[in-house]
């Protein structure tokens, strides 16, 4: 019988310890542009056009506002730990070029290399007034209620008689 125990508590510990690395994986993730290899390869300069673009690719993540017409799909897969920030861990962007008339003039791929990695300054922005700590603000009304009044004392305040 207490051998039984032993093996029913080492199930026990076995499957606590499975659900707790099961908590600990990552979350994977995709943003964006889903791409078909075969369709993305199938876009020709000098053949195809925008609405051939738009039939195979479908509708771009953005377009070029300035300069030569320039449509963007843009995909990335992420990567987050539990209680962390997403990172990326492929990216891919492809950028079909026009001329002025609609006809794909280049076709070019990129990823990872021309991703930037922005890390924002943690510093704080001062401000005026006063600096103040948490039990200040906690308690720093504390006999400022009823002090003031403008209206009771009629000054401005309409009498009704």
């Amino acid at each position: 019988m207490a051998g039984r125990a032993v093996s029913v508590a080492r199930i026990g510990a076995v499957l606590a310890a499975a659900g707790i690395a099961a908590g600990c994986t990552s979350i994977v993730n995709h943003r964006g542009y889903i791409a078909d290899p075969l369709l993305v390869a199938s876009v020709q300069p000098g053949i195809d056009n925008r609405e051939s673009v738009e039939k195979t690719l479908g509708h771009p993540s953005f377009t070029s506002q300035f300069g030569q017409p320039v449509w963007y799909y843009i995909a990335s897969n992420t990567k987050q730990a539990p209680f962390g920030q997403p990172r990326i861990y492929q990216h891919a962007v492809y950028a079909v070029h026009f001329d002025r008339a609609g006809n794909v003039t280049s076709f070019d791929t990129s990823g990872m290399e021309k991703l930037a990695r922005i890390n924002p300054v943690g510093a704080k922005t001062p401000t005026l007034g006063r600096h103040r700590g948490f039990l200040q603000d906690l308690f720093g009304n504390i006999g400022a209620v009823g002090t003031g009044g403008g209206a009771a004392k009629g000054g401005g305040g309409s009498s009704g008689g």
